[in-house]
């Protein structure tokens, strides 16, 4: 009884000081197994990249092993949410995962990252084009172009079709990933004759500070709150700048989830907008058209994407679509490409005969260049294997590659 009354004294004790004694020890790793683990949204408003990244993954990943190891991929929900994914990955590395694989989001990679810094797990093909994971850190490895060279593909392209500096516009998830985004567009802006009252006003955006700050009425931008469907105020910034300049916006870059993005797109032509939009790769192909479908949009939607075309009969692809069947899409061909990058890794240091630890499978991909199943990486300069960039858009309620065509009649 004594002992019962201290050790309730204690409990008390940790309680009023708001800490709870560690009583889950981390589990034991089987002998014959390797754990990866990834974080990603699985039930909230951005379920349909999460779905997709998991489906490629486990593709790649399932059934598979190492030498006389087997891979075993253990999964967690975090709804998109910064808060939650500290939750999960916590939890994740409390069951001695080797490495983590394909986590989705660039507000959710900024909390997971230090955490997987402090214990020196790697973090492999996440699905986010942020400059956050790229600037070279030591265990992170990226297989994805960056959202900037989305960006300058797209506006580009623009340009080139009479679209002038002065008459693109963004719409933006307020966060580091609309954000990331945006840095990219100030990037191919830079230098254009007659803008630098732009780059000023998108400079007073980044000094705002925190997610969900006060960015909208500023700049030739819109945003709206992550995981929000609130369109109105977005819409309303870019109206207020074309009225301030005396200049309507005409080419508008969107930077968002696929049902925030589509929702905008509707709410605009409710207008009778004539822009023409485009979204980077982790808007989420597949479910961004089903989106845009359901709210009757036909036309004037450009898409990059940073994986080769669904029908290609590149071998990777031929892999893919085999092991996925109809789940084959844009995120569930990078969940694939990205698990594939890493077995390879892992199989090379096996076939080197090293032991197989998180830093020899990290060094098995920096700075080297190598093929896989026809589409090249290249980790000879930096951190990422891939500046694959491809234009599409939509036509015929699909995705379709871009062509001389395409922009015919848009520009007005």
């Amino acid at each position: 009884m004594i002992n019962n009354k201290k050790t309730i004294l204690r409990s008390l004790v940790w309680l009023a000081f708001g800490v709870l004694p560690c009583i889950a020890q981390a589990e034991e790793i089987p002998a014959n197994q390797i754990r990866l683990a990834t974080s990603l949204d699985l039930q909230g408003q951005s379920k349909g990249l999460g779905t997709g990244m998991l489906s490629g993954l486990e593709a790649a990943l399932q059934d598979k092993q190492i030498g006389a190891k087997q891979i075993k991929l253990l999964s967690e929900n975090d709804n998109y949410s910064p808060p939650k994914t500290i939750e999960a990955v916590n939890k994740l590395l409390s069951q001695n995962v080797f490495a983590f694989v394909g986590n989705v989001g660039t507000p959710t990679a900024a909390a997971a990252l230090p955490l997987l810094a402090d214990k020196k797990i790697p973090a492999i093909g996440f699905f986010t084009g942020s400059d956050l994971l790229r600037s070279n850190q030591e265990d992170v490895i990226n297989y994805r172009a960056s959202y900037g060279q989305e960006v300058k593909a797209v506006v580009e392209e623009a340009f080139n079709h009479g679209y002038g500096p002065a008459s693109i516009c963004a719409y933006i998830q307020d966060d580091s990933y609309g954000l990331s985004g945006l840095r990219g567009l100030k990037a191919v802006l830079t230098g254009k004759q007659g803008v630098n009252y732009i780059a000023e006003a998108l400079d007073k955006i980044f000094e705002q500070e925190g997610d969900n700050a006060q960015r909208n009425g500023i700049g030739p931008v819109g945003v709206y709150k992550r995981n929000s469907l609130a369109v109105r105020d977005g819409y309303d910034s870019i109206k207020k700048w074309e009225a301030k300049q005396g200049r309507p916006c005409k080419f508008v870059v969107t930077v968002g989830s696929y049902e925030s993005v589509a929702r905008f797109i509707t709410y605009a032509n409710s207008k009778k907008e004539s822009w023409v939009y485009s979204a980077v790769s982790f808007t989420g192909a597949d479910n961004f058209l089903k989106q845009l479908s359901s709210f009757g949009v036909a036309d004037r939607v450009l898409m990059t994407q940073v994986v080769p075309a669904l029908d290609s009969e590149l071998p990777i692809v031929n892999e893919a679509r085999a092991a996925l069947g109809d789940k084959l899409g844009y995120v569930s061909l990078e969940g694939y490409i990205v698990g594939r990058m890493l077995l390879k890794a892992m199989g090379d240091v096996e076939a080197a005969g090293q032991e197989m630890t998180r830093a020899n499978v990290v060094a098995a991909l920096r700075g080297k260049q190598f093929d896989l199943g026809g589409l090249p990486l290249d980790f000879t300069d930096d951190n990422q294997g891939s500046d694959l960039v491809v234009m599409t858009t939509l036509a015929d309620n699909k995705w379709a590659p871009v062509d001389s065509s395409t922009w015919k009649g848009w520009y007005k």
